[in-house]
Formats: structure tokens, sequence, C-alpha cells
């Protein structure tokens, strides 16, 4: 059977996010050298008011709020506690390494949605999700590599970055009921831990140029904004499975991104990684592209 039309427009809502993280490396190099807990939380305040101007605007209220403590634990531990182990983790171990380990996340989310009720995890998912990490891995890593057991520590905080977002994303699914409207609560608590936590490890430095403000909002309004309300809707009504193959486009697409305004070149391993995570892409969605006789 053809995938419902309701279930591969919420997929492309889900999408969405990826192209707005793709942005992410852009508007977080304009920003300056604002320290990462200070930018997530100045980023997720804007992300987090949005999403209240527009439930007052609309008349909603705040009511969508009032969610049992498993929403709230699970909002808070994807959104901060992604961020804060994501950011651990550059601070203890190499960056190119630990972004290679974090990127294992879309993989995962392959994999562990394969537990959830009505779906099964089918073998052009899981062949999708691997090329497209490999094409991850190449635009991370450039095609070289070095781990080292001092850096224990680091690792292990960009493993914990993979599963909680991977995790975040995949039991999602099982609050379907809850509305969009609660990540806006998510947004609003994670800027006041980020905060928090930017008071206790970092030295205050705001952006020094209007053009590092617009940085800033931009960072709000697409990638620690508006994308996590559309990631939420995608994978609690979209095709999971699909979404996770997909990610693997953002690092791609970011690294495009980069070349275009100048901060990046393209290399073999730049090509060889845009073919990988296309053909998985492909592979991975083709339940999507193609209508399957009954």
């Amino acid at each position: 059977m053809s995938p419902e039309p309701s279930r591969i427009r919420a997929t492309m809502i889900g999408g969405i996010a990826i192209l707005l993280w793709s942005l992410l490396a852009l508007f977080t190099a304009a920003s300056g050298q604002v320290p990462p807990f200070q930018l997530t939380a100045m980023s997720f305040a804007i992300g987090g008011s949005i999403g209240l101007a527009v439930m007052t605007l609309s008349g909603r209220g705040l009511n969508t709020l009032k969610q049992p403590p498993a929403v709230w634990l699970l909002g808070l531990v994807g959104l901060f506690g992604y961020h804060f182990a994501y950011f651990t983790a550059l601070r203890n171990a190499p960056p190119v390494e630990a972004g290679l380990i974090a990127y294992l996340w879309p993989l995962l989310i392959v994999l562990f949605s394969a537990a959830l009720p009505g779906e099964r995890l089918r073998a052009h998912h899981l062949v999708g999700g691997i090329l497209g990490f490999a094409g991850a891995a190449l635009i991370v890593t450039g095609g070289e590599i070095s781990v080292k057991r001092e850096y224990g520590f680091g690792y292990a905080m960009a493993f914990a970055c993979a599963f909680i977002w991977s995790g975040y994303s995949v039991l999602s699914r099982r609050f379907g009921s809850v509305p969009t409207d609660v990540v806006t609560g998510f947004c609003l608590a994670t800027a006041v831990l980020s905060l928090l936590a930017h008071v206790l490890l970092e030295e205050t430095l705001w952006p020094s140029s209007p053009m590092q403000w617009l940085a800033v909002a931009g960072l709000g309004l697409g990638p620690v904004g508006a994308a996590f309300y559309v990631w939420d809707h995608g994978v609690k009504h979209g095709d999971i499975q699909v979404l996770g193959a997909l990610s693997y486009l953002a690092p791609l697409l970011s690294t495009f991104v980069l070349i275009a305004a100048g901060l990046g070149t393209a290399t073999a391993a730049t090509l060889l990684a845009c073919v990988l995570i296309t053909v998985g892409a492909l592979i991975a969605a083709k339940d999507m592209l193609r209508r399957t006789p009954g």
C-alpha cells in the first residue's frame, strides 16, 4: 500500500527541520565569540518566545503547557540534555571525532523506531541509514580520524548526544496526542537551564556587531526555533525512519551553505559524501517515492 497522504505531509513538514539545521553552522559562525551556553540560552529564548506569541495570538492560551511530568522530562532531557552533552563533548574531545560520534543519532532513530507500535524496520531503511552515516563521516572527518584514549570522557558525552536526541525523537512518538505547542515550554525551560549553565561555566560575551545580533536572531527563529516545532510534528505523525535517514542531509547541506558563503571548500570527500547521503536518502524513502500495488 502507498503511504497515507497525511503521513507523507507530516514527513515533509518534519523535513523542514533538516533544512533549517543546515543553517546552524553558518549562523553560529556569524554570531562571533558568544560562548556556547550563552548562545543556546539566547537562541532558545527567541524560539520559545515566538511559540508563546503564536499561542497567545491564536487564542490557544497556555493550557497546552499543562502536561504530565513524563512529557516535560522527555522534552527537557531531549533539548537541554542534548546540548549540554554536546558542548561537554566538544570541551573534552577533538571536535571532529566528537561530531562524528554525535551524528550517530539519525541511524539510531532508524534502529530504535522498530520498537514503536505499527513500525517495522526494513532492509532499505537500514541500508539508507548506514549509507547516510558513511557520508556524514566523510563530511565531518574529511576522511581522517584519530581516536585517543585520553579523550574517553568526551567520546562518552558524544555518544550520550546521539542516544539522547534519538531517544527523544523516537519516544516523542509515544506522546503523539500531545500538541506541538508544548515545544514552546521545552524551549523556554531549556533557555533558563542554559543560562544557569552559562553562569556557572562561562564568561559573558555579547555579540559585537549588528550582523552578529542578526545571526543570533536567525538561530532563534530557525535552527534553534522553528526547527524543533516542525521536527516534533514530523516524528509524531510522519515516517520517522525516513526522517532519520534524511537527517544526514543536514551536514551535507550545511557544508554546501558554508562553501557558498566562502567559509568552506569543496573536496573529493565532499562529493563522495554527497553521493552516499543522496543515495542513502533515496533508498530509505523509496516507499514514499513510488506506489506499491496492494
